[in-house]
This record gives C-alpha cells, structure tokens and sequence, in this order.
C-alpha cells in the first residue's frame, strides 16, 4: 500500500496573500497578463470552481466583458492608475451571472495586482442588515422608555377608577368598569412591551428541530384543518447554546402571524406553512462574519406583505392586520437579536420567507 502523498506546499504568492482567505469579498490577485496567481475561498465559492482550476487562469475570461477588465489590468500594471473601480457581471460555474464592483489596485509589487469583488446584492444586504440592527436598538429603547412612561400614570388611572367606583351609584359604575377595563388592556400591552427586558436570559443547549416541533404543534393545534405544514430539515445541523423558550416565542410569533395572513387559503384548504433548517457557511451579517451559522425559514404561500409596510414590518405596534398588536415581529427580532442573531423577510404575493439567522459555534 503506498503512503498518502503531502500536500503540495504553497505557491510564494498564495503564502503571501493567505490572509485574503479572512475576507467575505472575492478577492483574485492577478498578474499584469490577466493570469490569476491567488483566489481567495471566497472567490472559490462564489465561482463555483476549485482553487486550483482559477488559478492559472486568465481572469478576465470569467466576466462576460472581459474586455474592462483586461485594460484594468494592463493600467494598473503600466502605473496609469493605483486604483479604478467600475460595475461587471461576473459569470459562474451552474449559475446566472452576478453583477459586481470591481476594485483594481496595485500592490507594492508591479508584477501582482489585486482584484476585489463586491456582489452588489451582497452590499445591498449588508447595508439592509445594519439598518435592520440600528432600527431594532432604537426599538428597543423607544419601547422601553415609552412603557415606563405610561405604566405609573397608568397605575393612578385605574386606582382612581377603582375608589370612584365604590363612591357612585350603580347606574354609573359601567363608566369606572369601562376605565378599568382599557386601564388592564393598555397594562397588557406595556408588560408585553417590557417582557424582553425584563425576562432572564436562560441558557441551555438547543435543538433548533425540537423548537420548530413545538411550534409545529402549537400551529396545528390551532388551526386544525386547510393547512399543511411541511418540515424541511438538515438533521446535520448541531446543537448551540440558547434561551429555548425566547426562541420558541419567536418561531412562533413568525408563524402564527404566517397563520393569519393564509385565513383565505386556510378557508380554501390550499393553505402552507414550511419550515426549512440549513447550515449557511462562510456568512457576513450584524457586520461579522461567522464561519457557521444556523438558517432557519418560515415560508408560507399567502399574499405576501404589504407594500404599504414591507420596510417597517419590525417597527413596534405596526401591523398589516386589521386589530393586530404590531407586537408579534418586534419581539421576534428582540429574541433573535438577543442569540446576536438577525431575521430577514424576502416577500412577494404567494410566498413569504422570514430567514432567522444565528451564528453557530
């Protein structure tokens, strides 16, 4: 039996140039002909194409104009620039082609240029994700800074109501039950306001398929006829470290608003609920980058969110649902955030996908 042969050593270029496999951009380095000398992992991925297969490449000829790119290059090789930027579409292995920013820079050695890739989408994403984080801050402090302010006045209302109650004639106690009543309501809607805040996080190992499992129950147990709910699962998927309960809430905050907006095909019998379980690699978002991390969808097949608040779905007490509390999304996000963690909404009429992403271990 012959020994395994030793991995080939490293090129002096991909020695130098290691530190590029760190970064979510495709980055190639590429020498004044367009050959590429270095592909990050990254790159690798997003090619859909071995490392080894990209370099010794000609570069340019993975762009469907490889024209720019080559007098990009030749340019930035002759020192007629240290820098240029432009917009291409980059074609890859399988797949349509993706439109990027190319970054042509050079190094300090005039035989090794740097091209950087930055997907569009990818940017476009990351720039939705921080809104999405600094929206949910300021969330978080508006809501708790608003239900303090009400919940002592509120206090006095309803002991106020209480005392007049016990002064006046029976004809008029149904005014003081009407002010002790919404007095109660609005004392509702604070503590749900405040729970996140309030409750201890518990920490404990969690199975993100037991928690779909109970929601799952949860749902049926509800809405017991028109809907199916299909489990679409990677059972490869590890157990991580977690509040099961905050969790728990959050799924099914997602779902049971999902429930709501499918009453017509629920009605119909046409009705679907999914829940999909992925591991994404290699992942940029809450501006790091996590090596693992869990993706968890909650799709449905109804209408789709409203155009009217598609970009403040997770604002508190906005709700598309006529005697909705706007609550449901709001606390989702805080729970999710809370495991530094982030939900995502993809909507279109007949399909919704909510994506919980939390960085795994």
């Amino acid at each position: 039996m012959s020994p395994t042969a030793a991995p080939a050593p490293p090129t002096p270029a991909q020695a130098r140039f290691q530190a590029f496999d760190l970064l979510a951009t495709l980055v190639a380095v590429v020498s004044p002909d367009g050959t590429v000398l270095f592909a990050n992992a990254a790159l690798e991925d997003a090619l859909g194409t071995s490392r080894r297969a990209i370099e010794g490449s000609n570069f340019p000829q993975f762009f469907t104009e490889p024209a720019p790119l080559r007098t990009a290059i030749e340019g930035a090789g002759s020192n007629e620039f240290a820098a240029l930027r432009y917009d291409a579409w980059l074609t890859r292995h399988g797949a349509d082609a993706t439109q990027v920013h190319v970054v042509v820079a050079q190094t300090d050695r005039p035989d090794q240029i740097v091209v950087e890739l930055l997907p569009l989408e990818q940017q476009a994403r990351q720039e939705r994700e921080e809104r999405l984080i600094d929206q949910a801050q300021a969330n978080k402090e508006l809501i708790r800074n608003l239900a303090h302010e009400i919940k002592n006045p509120l206090g006095g209302i309803r002991g106020a109501a209480q005392l007049l109650e016990m002064e006046i004639g029976r004809d008029l106690k149904e005014y003081t039950r009407v002010i002790i009543h919404e007095a109660d309501r609005l004392q509702t809607l604070v503590d749900r306001l405040l729970a996140p805040h309030r409750r201890p996080h518990v920490v404990g190992d969690v199975n993100i398929h037991e928690v779909c499992e109970r929601v799952r129950s949860l749902i049926l147990a509800e809405f017991p006829r028109g809907l199916r709910v299909v489990r679409d699962y990677d059972t490869s998927l590890p157990e991580f470290r977690g509040d099961r309960e905050q969790l728990i809430q959050a799924v099914l905050n997602i779902a049971h608003n999902a429930c709501q907006a499918l009453a017509e095909r629920i009605a119909a019998g046409e009705a679907q609920l999914t829940f999909r379980s992925r591991i994404a690699r290699q992942v940029t978002f809450g501006k790091q980058r996590y090596r693992l991390a869990l993706e968890l969808h909650v799709i449905d097949n109804g209408p789709g969110v409203p155009p009217s608040i598609k970009d403040r779905i997770f604002y508190p007490l906005v709700s598309g649902r006529e005697g909705g509390s706007g609550l449901g999304l709001t606390l989702a996000q805080t729970f999710v955030q809370q495991h530094h963690g982030l939900i995502e909404c993809d909507s279109v009429p007949g399909r919704t996908d909510f994506k919980i992403l939390i960085p795994l271990p």
